[in-house]
């Protein structure tokens, strides 16, 4: 909850976004399934972490973006060349690889890493139809959404701890805060990239894919000493392959 009350108020400040435009024109049929689904995929992340650790949880979430692209394939009719084909081919047998665990511990489930493979996914189809839309500034809805998604985890918060006697501690806020920042700094950032590299977008695209792949999985192994398999390592290897292969075929089209 704090993490959104964090980036609203810097979107806020930053970004200066005109709320008058926005009435019943607007998208909501784009913006009320992301304030749902925002909040929901950061819980799903947090258990999937929890569960099945941050190297697998990273690649997954990283590994959504064939989803669009599937989308862009069957439903926006888009021409795929050889190399997005051959990302596709490699990037599939990668998610099963990573997601490959021996293990008695019925808490290690692959089901939470691919819920946020497909949440992650869903969202971005979402994200790029808000880009789409030229009736408002990418800003104000973004800070649309974000206001929305706060309402919905404030309803959430407020059950747990009514009916679940949760109780609020400061470390919440104080975690909040560096998740409010670091969330609305890596869409700061993002969009800033794409200003400084308009002609070639997909610089910023495997600098952000490739570049968390390895951070998250290089954090999971180092500092919270995950194990993984040789077969797991292959897949991590095939996923920064796919992500490679799909970045060199929006250059080379």
């Amino acid at each position: 909850m704090w993490n959104y009350v964090i980036a609203l108020t810097l979107c806020y400040q930053f970004f200066s976004p005109d709320l008058s435009t926005v009435n019943s024109t607007a998208p909501w049929a784009i913006y009320l399934p992301l304030m749902l689904l925002l909040p929901s995929i950061f819980m799903l992340l947090a258990i999937s972490i929890k569960r099945m650790g941050i190297v697998k949880t990273d690649a997954a979430q990283r590994l959504s973006l064939f989803i669009p692209i599937l989308a862009a394939w069957f439903i926006f009719k888009e021409d795929f060349n050889v190399l997005k084909l051959c990302g596709l081919a490699v990037g599939f047998p990668a998610v099963l690889m990573i997601l490959s665990k021996k293990d008695s511990n019925k808490n290690n489930s692959w089901l939470y890493p691919a819920l946020v493979l497909l949440g992650f996914g869903i969202v971005d189809i979402l994200f790029k139809q808000i880009a789409l839309n030229t009736t408002l500034p990418y800003t104000t809805s973004l800070f649309v959404v974000f206001g929305g998604a706060l309402v919905m985890i404030t309803l959430f918060v407020f059950y747990e701890m009514i009916f679940r006697k949760q109780k609020f501690g400061l470390i919440n806020l104080a975690f909040g805060i560096m998740v409010g920042i670091f969330n609305f700094g890596n869409i700061l950032f993002y969009l800033k990239a794409h200003k400084a590299f308009a002609e070639n977008p997909s610089t910023v695209f495997a600098a952000m894919n490739i570049g968390v792949i390895v951070l998250g999985s290089l954090a999971g192994i180092v500092i919270f000493k995950e194990k993984l398999s040789k077969l797991n390592y292959f897949g991590l290897f095939l996923a920064l392959g796919a992500v490679i292969l799909i970045t060199l075929s929006q250059i080379y089209k």
